[in-house]
């Protein structure tokens, strides 16, 4: 199932609405669509790197208007959509230990789930279900996310097809080791 959505995400990126698909793929994927929009930007800027930035700020604001999306499923839907969404990654058994983390770090975790290839999703879902402050939620949102979208396009802007591997194969690992020593930067500042 999985491979027929990425294929079919492909197509969308080569049509001639690829730009309304990217926009209405990353607010989908902001708040339920399976696929990471990362494989429709990429090969939409590798087609044209002159319209890097343009891409990328579309994609940043469907994205996070996604999120809002998300959010109000799990402010107003959880049980009849945020819980089976999920569910579906896996995370319904942790949700219960997760909510308690949210309520003392919650705008942290919107901000590293933003920029990580974290699925954004169950984020969105939690920040509403747990009742994360939602214009902090939306504010948050916006440099995580943008973060993530512009560095793609910066990497694929000045490196083109030669860095197209490294950003589908290691950047999840390099943005997640760069939040990683954020994060213990934020806990030593907290604890000295």
């Amino acid at each position: 199932m999985l491979r027929k959505l990425y294929d079919w995400t492909i197509e969308k990126a080569q049509s001639p609405a690829s730009e309304r698909w990217l926009g209405g793929l990353a607010f989908a994927e902001s708040s339920f669509f399976p696929i990471p929009i990362d494989i429709m930007l990429i090969p939409m800027i590798l087609t044209n790197r002159l319209k890097a930035w343009r891409l990328a700020t579309i994609t940043l604001i469907m994205s996070v208007l996604g999120g809002v999306a998300g959010y109000m499923i799990g402010a107003f839907l959880f049980e009849v959509i945020g819980q089976p969404i999920i569910d579906f990654y896996g995370y319904g058994e942790k949700f219960a230990e997760f909510q308690e983390y949210y309520k003392e770090y919650g705008i942290l975790i919107v901000l590293v789930a933003g920029f990580t290839p974290l699925p954004f999703k169950v984020v969105t879902i939690a920040s509403g279900a747990v009742g994360l402050n939602p214009a902090v939620f939306t504010l948050v949102s916006i440099p995580a996310r943008g973060a993530r979208f512009y560095l793609v396009a910066a990497l694929l802007y000045m490196f083109g097809e030669p860095i197209k591997d490294f950003i589908e194969k290691r950047l999840g690992l390099v943005t997640s080791a760069m939040m990683i020593l954020g994060i213990l930067g934020f806990v030593a500042i907290k604890y000295i």
